[in-house]
């Protein structure tokens, strides 16, 4: 289990969140605004696993300190969920834009509280790893300035996005986002999961299941993703190509506020606007081109 910090000042909601949580098995600590949770979080970086924020708080709100964590090297990897009662749509779109992974309105329904707080939990810990591998990779790797890759599995699409990220020289940043966009080709591409499909799976826990299944399967055991990568002097272009019919892209490349609650859908708008200096999908989808500047 987890230790998590609310940062909310309503004492009530504070009480029943935690009761919910601590019940889940978890360790949870409470700040009553930004000010106090940044006074924790600057002493001891790595004591929380997972802030739930409000929004509107005294001294210190909760956009204020989504921007202090996000912009602190000590805390790059730690998720937050604003969870508040601000229903504005502009506001909700800046809360992902500015780095949270996900925003819940109160009251929440606990079964959907608990259930985002395991996914974005288990996000996190792969996102961890894939930190944490960066690096093995790095030697000579600055004299390759072209090459070509295939893969099919999420593990190869894993070990790829941890390859490119050292490519483009600036691996923290950019290793998540080819993730995102490497297993994107995999599940939606060459294997058809729909985005209904994945919400579902994601609900019943057997999203990865289902994934290892289609790969065994004769319809989509030839399919390939295609990865290329060119540097030029200004930077790294990588092109990625899977053999699937596409998607409706223009939907996905922002924060969309009506996926705003699901459980993903999120990751190619968060990686466009993080990741990546430049990020363009070609065509019917099945192709996007992402640019690094190296300078």
């Amino acid at each position: 289990m987890a230790n998590l910090l609310i940062v909310d000042d309503d004492e009530f909601i504070c009480s029943l969140t935690r009761e919910l949580l601590e019940n889940c098995g978890h360790q949870v600590e409470t700040a009553a605004d930004g000010c106090a949770a940044w006074a924790l979080l600057d002493s001891d970086p790595q004591r929380f696993e997972l802030i739930l924020l409000d929004r509107q708080m005294p001294r210190m709100d909760g956009m204020t300190l989504l921007k202090h964590i996000k912009s602190d090297a000590r805390l790059l990897t730690l998720p937050v969920i604003m969870l508040t009662g601000d229903h504005h749509e502009a506001d909700i779109i800046e809360g992902l834009a500015e780095g949270a992974n996900y925003y819940l309105t109160k009251p929440s329904a606990e079964n959907v509280l608990k259930l985002i707080v395991k996914n974005t939990l288990a996000e996190a810990k792969k996102k961890t790893e894939l930190l944490v591998r960066l690096g093995r990779q790095h030697n000579n790797l600055g004299l390759l300035h072209s090459a070509t890759f295939r893969y099919r599995t999420l593990s190869e699409a894993k070990e790829l996005a941890l390859l490119l990220a050292e490519l483009s020289l600036q691996a923290d940043r950019t290793v998540h986002g080819y993730s995102e966009l490497l297993i994107n080709a995999v599940e939606h591409g060459n294997l058809a999961i729909s985005y209904a499909e994945k919400s579902r799976l994601l609900h019943e826990g057997r999203w990865e299941a289902e994934i290892e299944s289609r790969l065994q399967q004769a319809q989509y055991a030839s399919l390939q993703v295609e990865v290329t990568m060119h540097k030029t002097a200004e930077a790294c272009v990588v092109t990625i190509s899977d053999q699937g019919c596409g998607f409706n892209w223009q939907d996905y490349v922002e924060f969309n506020p009506e996926r705003i609650f699901d459980l993903h859908g999120r990751g190619i708008a968060m990686s466009k606007a993080v990741s990546f200096d430049q990020l363009e999908y070609q065509g019917n989808g099945n192709k996007v081109v992402t640019s690094v500047k190296l300078n």
